[in-house]
Protein backbone atom coordinates (compact mmCIF):
# COMPACT_ATOMS: atom_id res chain seq x y z
CA UNK A 1 0.00 0.00 0.00
CA UNK A 2 2.61 2.14 1.02
CA UNK A 3 4.51 1.65 -2.24
CA UNK A 4 1.36 2.62 -4.36
CA UNK A 5 1.15 5.60 -2.43
CA UNK A 6 4.70 6.74 -3.25
CA UNK A 7 4.47 5.80 -6.97
CA UNK A 8 1.54 7.83 -6.98
CA UNK A 9 3.13 10.61 -5.69
CA UNK A 10 6.10 9.67 -7.91
CA UNK A 11 3.68 9.90 -11.15
CA UNK A 12 1.94 13.15 -10.36
CA UNK A 13 5.37 15.22 -9.79
CA UNK A 14 6.42 13.70 -13.05
CA UNK A 15 3.34 15.28 -14.64
CA UNK A 16 4.41 18.78 -12.91
CA UNK A 17 7.11 18.31 -14.13
CA UNK A 18 6.26 17.63 -17.50
CA UNK A 19 3.81 20.55 -17.51
CA UNK A 20 6.26 23.38 -16.66
CA UNK A 21 8.82 21.96 -18.93
CA UNK A 22 5.80 21.54 -21.70
CA UNK A 23 3.27 24.71 -21.10
CA UNK A 24 3.81 28.36 -20.66
CA UNK A 25 1.73 30.99 -19.87
CA UNK A 26 1.59 34.47 -21.75
CA UNK A 27 -0.41 37.38 -20.67
CA UNK A 28 -2.28 39.80 -21.84
CA UNK A 29 -0.17 42.47 -20.90
CA UNK A 30 3.13 40.24 -22.36
CA UNK A 31 4.75 39.71 -25.59
CA UNK A 32 6.86 36.27 -25.82
CA UNK A 33 8.99 34.92 -28.66
CA UNK A 34 9.80 30.92 -28.86
CA UNK A 35 12.94 29.81 -30.10
CA UNK A 36 14.01 26.79 -31.41
CA UNK A 37 17.92 25.67 -30.60
CA UNK A 38 18.62 29.73 -30.02
CA UNK A 39 16.67 30.92 -33.33
CA UNK A 40 13.16 32.46 -33.59
CA UNK A 41 10.56 29.88 -34.49
CA UNK A 42 8.12 32.00 -33.65
CA UNK A 43 8.05 35.79 -33.80
CA UNK A 44 4.97 36.84 -31.73
CA UNK A 45 3.54 34.32 -29.43
CA UNK A 46 -0.52 35.45 -29.10
CA UNK A 47 -1.55 35.84 -25.33
CA UNK A 48 -3.11 32.78 -24.01
CA UNK A 49 -1.51 28.84 -22.78
CA UNK A 50 0.89 27.08 -25.15
CA UNK A 51 2.96 24.11 -25.76
CA UNK A 52 6.66 23.47 -26.27
CA UNK A 53 9.31 20.72 -26.66
CA UNK A 54 11.87 20.70 -23.57
CA UNK A 55 15.53 21.37 -24.75
CA UNK A 56 14.39 22.04 -28.54
CA UNK A 57 12.02 24.89 -27.34
CA UNK A 58 12.91 28.34 -25.24
CA UNK A 59 10.29 30.86 -24.78
CA UNK A 60 11.23 34.87 -23.82
CA UNK A 61 8.40 37.37 -22.72
CA UNK A 62 8.61 40.39 -22.34
CA UNK A 63 6.72 43.52 -20.89
CA UNK A 64 4.22 45.14 -23.80
CA UNK A 65 2.72 47.38 -21.36
CA UNK A 66 3.86 51.20 -22.21
CA UNK A 67 7.40 52.09 -20.25
CA UNK A 68 9.08 55.56 -19.27
CA UNK A 69 12.41 56.10 -19.71
CA UNK A 70 13.15 59.06 -17.73
CA UNK A 71 16.47 60.35 -18.58
CA UNK A 72 19.43 62.22 -17.12
CA UNK A 73 19.19 65.95 -17.79
CA UNK A 74 21.64 66.65 -20.45
CA UNK A 75 23.09 70.09 -22.00
CA UNK A 76 22.43 71.00 -25.91
CA UNK A 77 23.16 74.37 -28.02
CA UNK A 78 20.73 75.83 -29.45
CA UNK A 79 20.82 77.89 -32.61
CA UNK A 80 22.35 80.83 -31.25
CA UNK A 81 25.22 78.75 -29.57
CA UNK A 82 23.37 79.32 -26.22
CA UNK A 83 23.92 76.14 -23.57
CA UNK A 84 20.98 74.75 -22.34
CA UNK A 85 20.47 71.71 -19.65
CA UNK A 86 17.37 69.46 -20.73
CA UNK A 87 15.65 67.24 -18.60
CA UNK A 88 13.08 65.09 -20.83
CA UNK A 89 11.74 61.67 -21.00
CA UNK A 90 10.09 59.05 -23.15
CA UNK A 91 7.22 56.81 -22.98
CA UNK A 92 7.97 53.65 -25.30
CA UNK A 93 6.78 50.23 -25.77
CA UNK A 94 7.76 46.90 -27.64
CA UNK A 95 6.37 47.16 -30.94
CA UNK A 96 8.25 44.14 -32.94
CA UNK A 97 9.29 41.14 -31.02
CA UNK A 98 11.54 39.46 -33.30
CA UNK A 99 13.30 42.85 -33.75
CA UNK A 100 13.42 43.69 -29.96
CA UNK A 101 14.72 40.34 -29.01
CA UNK A 102 17.98 40.09 -31.98
CA UNK A 103 18.79 43.88 -31.13
CA UNK A 104 18.92 44.08 -27.24
CA UNK A 105 18.52 40.10 -26.46
CA UNK A 106 15.01 40.93 -24.63
CA UNK A 107 17.22 43.29 -22.11
CA UNK A 108 15.10 45.95 -21.24
CA UNK A 109 18.16 47.45 -19.37
CA UNK A 110 19.93 47.31 -22.79
CA UNK A 111 17.20 48.59 -24.56
CA UNK A 112 16.58 51.73 -22.59
CA UNK A 113 20.38 52.54 -22.89
CA UNK A 114 20.08 52.40 -26.47
CA UNK A 115 17.02 54.06 -26.48
CA UNK A 116 18.60 57.05 -24.67
CA UNK A 117 20.83 57.51 -26.71
CA UNK A 118 19.17 57.75 -30.02
CA UNK A 119 16.77 60.19 -27.86
CA UNK A 120 19.82 62.21 -27.11
CA UNK A 121 20.73 62.36 -30.33
CA UNK A 122 17.25 63.60 -31.45
CA UNK A 123 17.10 66.73 -29.24
CA UNK A 124 20.77 67.34 -30.02
CA UNK A 125 19.62 68.13 -33.80
CA UNK A 126 15.73 69.42 -32.93
CA UNK A 127 17.68 72.17 -30.37
CA UNK A 128 20.41 72.84 -32.46
CA UNK A 129 17.85 74.41 -35.31
CA UNK A 130 15.79 76.14 -33.09
CA UNK A 131 16.47 78.98 -30.85
CA UNK A 132 16.15 79.25 -26.74
CA UNK A 133 12.58 81.14 -27.83
CA UNK A 134 11.23 78.73 -30.09
CA UNK A 135 12.41 75.65 -27.88
CA UNK A 136 10.61 76.95 -24.81
CA UNK A 137 7.44 78.59 -25.73
CA UNK A 138 6.84 78.98 -29.55
CA UNK A 139 7.63 75.67 -31.54
CA UNK A 140 7.86 73.40 -28.38
CA UNK A 141 5.27 71.50 -29.11
CA UNK A 142 6.05 71.20 -32.37
CA UNK A 143 9.90 70.12 -31.51
CA UNK A 144 8.14 67.21 -29.42
CA UNK A 145 6.03 65.51 -31.78
CA UNK A 146 8.25 66.14 -35.08
CA UNK A 147 10.76 64.52 -32.21
CA UNK A 148 8.81 61.60 -31.16
CA UNK A 149 7.47 61.03 -34.86
CA UNK A 150 11.12 60.70 -36.05
CA UNK A 151 12.16 58.38 -33.28
CA UNK A 152 9.81 56.33 -33.08
CA UNK A 153 10.82 55.11 -36.70
CA UNK A 154 14.25 55.07 -35.98
CA UNK A 155 13.38 52.80 -32.95
CA UNK A 156 11.15 50.88 -34.44
CA UNK A 157 13.59 49.52 -37.27
CA UNK A 158 16.46 49.50 -35.34
CA UNK A 159 15.24 48.41 -31.82
CA UNK A 160 11.78 47.12 -32.70
CA UNK A 161 10.61 49.65 -30.11
CA UNK A 162 7.56 52.42 -30.34
CA UNK A 163 8.36 55.32 -29.41
CA UNK A 164 4.97 56.53 -27.72
CA UNK A 165 5.64 60.32 -27.12
CA UNK A 166 8.62 62.28 -25.72
CA UNK A 167 8.20 65.26 -23.44
CA UNK A 168 10.74 67.98 -21.73
CA UNK A 169 10.13 68.27 -18.26
CA UNK A 170 12.48 71.47 -17.59
CA UNK A 171 14.68 73.45 -19.01
CA UNK A 172 17.35 75.08 -17.32
CA UNK A 173 19.81 77.28 -18.02
CA UNK A 174 23.68 76.33 -17.08
CA UNK A 175 24.38 77.17 -13.52
CA UNK A 176 27.10 79.69 -14.53
CA UNK A 177 24.96 81.64 -16.94
CA UNK A 178 22.10 81.81 -14.50
CA UNK A 179 24.13 84.42 -12.17
CA UNK A 180 24.52 86.84 -15.20
CA UNK A 181 21.10 86.09 -16.58
CA UNK A 182 19.50 86.56 -13.17
CA UNK A 183 22.11 90.25 -12.38
CA UNK A 184 20.90 91.67 -15.81
CA UNK A 185 17.30 90.67 -14.78
CA UNK A 186 17.55 92.16 -11.34
CA UNK A 187 19.42 95.45 -13.19
CA UNK A 188 16.55 95.66 -15.72
CA UNK A 189 13.83 95.39 -12.63
CA UNK A 190 16.01 98.37 -10.61
CA UNK A 191 15.70 100.48 -13.74
CA UNK A 192 12.16 100.58 -14.42
CA UNK A 193 11.49 101.00 -10.84
CA UNK A 194 13.70 104.16 -10.56
CA UNK A 195 11.71 105.20 -13.85
CA UNK A 196 8.52 104.90 -12.33
CA UNK A 197 9.42 106.20 -9.16
CA UNK A 198 10.62 109.31 -11.16
CA UNK A 199 7.70 109.06 -13.03
CA UNK A 200 5.75 109.03 -9.67
CA UNK A 201 7.69 112.30 -8.08
CA UNK A 202 6.79 114.24 -11.45
CA UNK A 203 2.90 113.82 -11.43
CA UNK A 204 3.01 114.27 -7.36
CA UNK A 205 4.93 118.01 -8.21
CA UNK A 206 2.59 118.32 -11.06
CA UNK A 207 -0.07 117.51 -8.42
CA UNK A 208 0.53 119.09 -5.95
CA UNK A 209 1.31 122.29 -8.21
CA UNK A 210 -1.99 122.19 -9.53
CA UNK A 211 -3.74 121.70 -5.77
CA UNK A 212 -1.74 125.15 -4.93
CA UNK A 213 -2.69 126.94 -7.82
CA UNK A 214 -6.46 126.08 -6.93
CA UNK A 215 -6.39 126.57 -3.61
CA UNK A 216 -5.01 130.28 -4.17
CA UNK A 217 -7.84 130.70 -6.85
CA UNK A 218 -10.12 129.64 -4.51
CA UNK A 219 -8.61 131.93 -1.41
CA UNK A 220 -8.78 135.07 -3.88
CA UNK A 221 -12.48 134.53 -5.21
CA UNK A 222 -13.44 133.66 -1.60
CA UNK A 223 -11.50 137.41 -0.71
CA UNK A 224 -12.85 138.87 -3.70
CA UNK A 225 -16.62 137.76 -2.73
CA UNK A 226 -15.81 138.96 1.10
CA UNK A 227 -14.56 142.06 0.06
CA UNK A 228 -18.01 142.60 -2.11
CA UNK A 229 -20.47 141.30 0.73
CA UNK A 230 -18.57 143.62 2.82
CA UNK A 231 -19.01 146.80 0.76
CA UNK A 232 -22.70 145.74 -0.06
CA UNK A 233 -22.95 145.82 3.92
CA UNK A 234 -21.42 149.19 4.57
CA UNK A 235 -23.31 150.73 1.88
CA UNK A 236 -26.17 148.91 3.13
CA UNK A 237 -25.66 150.60 7.00
CA UNK A 238 -24.83 153.76 5.49
CA UNK A 239 -27.47 153.88 3.81
CA UNK A 240 -29.77 153.35 6.93
CA UNK A 241 -27.76 155.72 8.38
CA UNK A 242 -28.15 158.27 6.57
CA UNK A 243 -31.87 158.09 6.25
CA UNK A 244 -31.82 157.64 10.11
CA UNK A 245 -30.22 161.09 9.86
CA UNK A 246 -32.48 162.92 7.67
CA UNK A 247 -34.92 162.03 9.69
CA UNK A 248 -34.22 163.49 13.29
CA UNK A 249 -30.69 164.84 12.67
CA UNK A 250 -30.81 166.66 16.40
CA UNK A 251 -32.62 163.13 17.74
CA UNK A 252 -29.47 161.28 15.98
CA UNK A 253 -26.70 163.78 16.93
CA UNK A 254 -28.01 163.37 20.62
CA UNK A 255 -27.52 159.07 20.32
CA UNK A 256 -24.35 159.71 19.10
CA UNK A 257 -22.95 162.20 21.95
CA UNK A 258 -24.18 159.44 24.29
CA UNK A 259 -21.86 156.59 22.83
CA UNK A 260 -19.23 159.37 22.58
CA UNK A 261 -20.27 159.51 26.54
CA UNK A 262 -20.16 156.31 27.12
CA UNK A 263 -17.25 155.41 25.21
CA UNK A 264 -15.31 157.92 26.86
CA UNK A 265 -16.15 157.67 30.43
CA UNK A 266 -15.93 153.73 30.32
CA UNK A 267 -12.89 153.56 32.09
CA UNK A 268 -12.02 154.52 36.03
CA UNK A 269 -9.33 157.32 35.78
CA UNK A 270 -9.94 158.36 31.89
CA UNK A 271 -8.50 162.64 32.14
CA UNK A 272 -9.83 164.77 29.22
CA UNK A 273 -8.94 168.45 28.17
CA UNK A 274 -11.27 170.30 26.56
CA UNK A 275 -13.00 173.25 26.46
CA UNK A 276 -16.36 173.70 28.64
CA UNK A 277 -17.62 175.53 25.31
CA UNK A 278 -16.73 172.29 23.46
CA UNK A 279 -19.27 170.71 21.04
CA UNK A 280 -18.24 167.45 23.05
CA UNK A 281 -20.40 169.06 26.17
CA UNK A 282 -23.29 170.42 23.71
CA UNK A 283 -26.01 168.60 25.50
CA UNK A 284 -24.24 168.27 28.92
CA UNK A 285 -24.49 171.90 28.98
CA UNK A 286 -28.12 173.29 30.63
CA UNK A 287 -27.98 176.35 28.75
CA UNK A 288 -28.42 174.46 25.80
CA UNK A 289 -30.30 171.74 26.72
CA UNK A 290 -33.94 171.80 24.91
Amino acid sequence: MQSKSIFGLIVIGAVILLAQSTLYIVKETERAVLLKFGEVYNADVTPGIHFKIPIVNKVRIFDSRVLTLDARPQAYLTLEKKRLIVDSFVKWRVGNVEKFYTATSGDEFKAAQLLSDRVDTGLRNQFGERTVTEVVSGEREELMAELTANLSKIALTELGVEVVDVRVKRIDLPPEVSESVYQRMRTEREREARELRSRGKELAEGIRADADRQKTVIEAQAYRESEEIRGEGDAGAASIYAEAYSANPEFYSFHRSLQAYRESFGQNGDVLLLKPDSDFFKYLDKSTAP
